[in-house]
């Protein structure tokens, strides 16, 4: 190609007109070459090392360019995004996408090759490929490792369900495109379900508009992607299958299954993302059918996760062991990733309007109860006019919905039928966070307890991190991030599920306060979590301080594993405990006990009495003991990690202690920075090495109780 762009170039002195005399001096002798001879082709030559060396250095500048923007956009993303802890967590997890196996390069670098050769319009087909060599038998003295470094490394994967594409502008698509693509270039491929929400089920006949807008808005998403980065995308549209006796019976979960697997593994394999849209097509009659992204999303998700839609009779255990096993090496199902207008899953009992953290083993039934609040009662019963607002809550009964707009001014029918609407729209709204929520709990408890799953607004997932800064009062300042960076990341939600809602305010121009819950995003981050243990139970009866003559909880309680407890104890605080010392310390005045997973993290609260108050156990005495932390352990393997320390938090002030609690920490404390978030207030004791943290309202107001606390700590 070199040679025919400069005879192009030169072709009108040099081809076009050979029989014309070309001067020129010689580089040696300066004689003068006549004709097409030996100065003509050293002239060439010249040029053609010119172009050369310009073609190279072109080439090498550009890898160095790309190396730096490369280098840059790691290290801004790792930089704004994660701590040095988080960053080192990413590089071990996530392999990167250029460091392939040997196999694996070999494999691309021959197939580059016979790419090239195909690129001159000619099918040369095997002719060049060392043939003789590849065919030729190999003795090899364990033949399973190369079974296993022939595939590769693992593939890591987001399963993304769009939903309400057609909703979205083009700006917002591009951005969630984008988003896609740097997932892509930090190491998390995606498998994008678009889901326009059709009205239409499985049992309905496919309607060709359907099918059509189904076609758009995948199309949409696949040129954002391919817009904004090198990975690029493909429609992907026959690799659902569905199971034809199912669908005469109606919905099933096992109804969709992925019929083709190799059609989504080889778009995966090349870096390309593929984009399926929410259709079937039957096993026997191959008849296209609408299938309900739910059912797409767990097929993908069965699929991924080596779990097979249907075994072969009578195939041996050991093979099917193998199979699966290798299935499972091939790719790790990372992430859930749900896309949808309304963000993530509400809460009415907190104060940001919905759930930042859910720990699904825990909190899944109380998020699942709260949806439902709206939905049990029948939004059908008829509509009365009332009278006038004192019989609107008589005529419309407590338990209806539309109790909530009691003091709604009604001016007529055309008000009642505004109510109706509004209402009919939460109802519908709840539903499909029902939906989410029921979708996540299901594929969380598919895959191992490492994956995890995050709720946002396609408009979060496109930002860019450069528009809205976000800031955390008193803690310091940080930009808002792309919740789904961040979340790849981190393994965290954007801020901490335990940070006190006066701790979040958006920075804004606007100068009129703005509420926090206005101005967080709206994002949920799930996990399958772990249980959290309170002893004794605060939903039965509010801890209360000990009364003379009845029985104490003490830690050698048979509910408590003392041993355990003191393991996590003195792992997480790196020294032995003197155990017959502090059992003698604190055994007559333990408050509480929190007890995260199998002790992998754990607080232990107490009541203290003031220095200057008689530990009589009178009513007077009681009132001024002091509701105090005594002890907050996360074992050295679970810090930092898995929401242990926010779980445990959480529960402390919200369930045990709602009024406030203090405690105290060394100033040297690393963990300090983690305590000056979520306490409201602090004190640095003068004369001491210790610092007093308190979630107690509006404590400086109340001087005795500050004294108290003082004094109790330091006691």
């Amino acid at each position: 190609m070199l040679l025919q762009n400069l005879a192009s170039k030169e072709g009108r002195q040099v081809v076009g007109h050979n029989r014309r005399r070309l001067s020129g001096s010689g580089p040696e002798h300066g004689k003068r070459y006549y004709g097409s001879g030996k100065g003509t082709s050293t002239q060439l030559r010249e040029e053609l090392a010119r172009e050369h060396v310009k073609d190279l250095s072109n080439q090498q500048k550009a890898k160095k360019e790309a190396r730096a923007l490369d280098k840059d956009f790691f290290m801004s993303v790792l930089g704004s995004s994660a701590t040095k802890r988080e960053a080192k967590s990413y590089l071990q997890h996530f392999t990167p996408t250029k460091a392939l196996s040997p196999t694996t390069k070999t494999s691309s670098a021959t197939e580059q090759k016979q790419h090239a050769l195909r690129g001159c319009g000619v099918n040369l087909g095997g002719f060049y490929a060392p043939t003789a060599m590849e065919e030729s038998p190999r003795f090899v003295q364990h033949p399973e490792k190369r079974t296993k470094a022939a595939l590769g490394p693992q593939l890591h994967v987001a399963l993304v369900r769009l939903r309400a594409p057609q909703t979205l502008d083009d700006e917002t698509i591009n951005g969630v495109g984008r988003t896609l693509s740097q997932l892509g270039r930090l190491g998390l491929m995606s498998v994008v379900v678009v889901d326009c929400d059709s009205q239409a089920t499985q049992i309905q006949k496919v309607d060709a508009n359907w099918r059509a807008q189904q076609t758009k808005q995948a199309n949409r998403v696949i040129a954002a992607i391919d817009a904004s980065g090198e990975s690029g995308a493909r429609l992907v549209d026959n690799v659902i299958g569905v199971y034809e006796s199912l669908l005469k019976q109606g919905f099933g979960q096992e109804l969709a299954h992925v019929a083709f697997r190799k059609l989504l593994m080889t778009p995966l394999r090349r870096g390309v993302v593929p984009v399926i849209p929410t259709v079937g097509y039957t096993e026997v009659t191959q008849r296209a059918v609408p299938v309900a992204a739910a059912d797409i999303v767990l097929a993908l998700t069965r699929e991924l996760a080596g779990i097979p839609s249907k075994l072969v009779q009578d195939e041996d255990p050991h093979i099917v062991k193998d199979r699966l096993r290798t299935l499972r090496e091939e790719v790790s199902l990372d992430r859930l990733i749900l896309l949808d207008p309304l963000g993530g899953i509400p809460a009415s009992d907190l104060p940001n309007g919905y759930h930042v953290f859910l720990n699904m083993e825990q909190e899944f039934d109380g998020a699942k109860a709260d949806l439902l609040h709206w939905l049990q009662p029948n939004p059908t019963q008829e509509f009365v006019q009332p009278r006038d607002k004192e019989h609107h809550l008589s005529d419309l009964g407590s338990s209806n919905p539309l109790s909530r707009f009691a003091e709604v001014e009604f001016g007529g029918p055309h008000s009642v039928e505004l109510l109706r609407q509004e209402t009919e729209v939460e109802i519908s709204e709840n539903m499909h966070h029902l939906r989410n929520l029921e979708l996540v709990r299901q594929v969380l408890s598919i895959l191992p307890p490492s994956s995890s799953a995050l709720i946002t607004t396609p408009g979060e997932a496109a930002n860019s991190g450069k528009d809205e800064p976000f800031q955390a009062a008193g803690v310091g300042t940080r930009r808002q991030q792309n919740p789904l960076i961040h979340n790849l990341l981190t393994d965290k939600p954007v801020f901490s599920s335990s940070l006190p809602m006066g701790r979040l305010r958006g920075q804004t121009a606007v100068k009129e306060p703005v509420s926090p819950a206005e101005s967080i995003t709206p994002t949920t981050f799930a996990k399958h979590g772990m249980s959290v243990t309170i002893f004794p139970d605060p939903r039965v009866a509010p801890w209360t301080p000990p009364i003379p003559g009845r029985p104490n909880l003490t830690l050698t309680d048979s509910k408590i594993d003392l041993p355990r407890l003191v393991h996590l104890i003195e792992d997480s605080f790196g020294r032995k405990l003197d155990v017959q010392e502090y059992l003698r310390r604190v055994n007559s005045r333990i408050a509480g006990v929190i007890i995260a997973g199998e002790y992998e993290g754990g607080a232990l609260l107490t009541w203290e009495t003031p220095p200057n108050v008689r530990d009589d156990g009178s009513p007077e005495s009681r009132s001024r003991m002091v509701p105090y932390l005594d002890k907050f352990a996360v074992l050295k393997r679970s810090q930092g990690s898995g929401g242990v320390a926010d779980l445990i938090f959480k529960a402390m002030v919200r369930d045990c202690f709602p009024d406030g609690v203090v405690w105290r920490s060394r100033k040297t404390n690393p963990v300090n920075k983690w305590y000056f978030e979520r306490s409201r207030g602090t004190w640095k004791i003068p004369g001491t090495g210790w610092t007093m943290f308190w979630t107690t309202p509006e404590l400086s107001m109340d001087k005795q109780l500050f004294l108290d606390y003082e004094g109790a700590i330091l006691d």
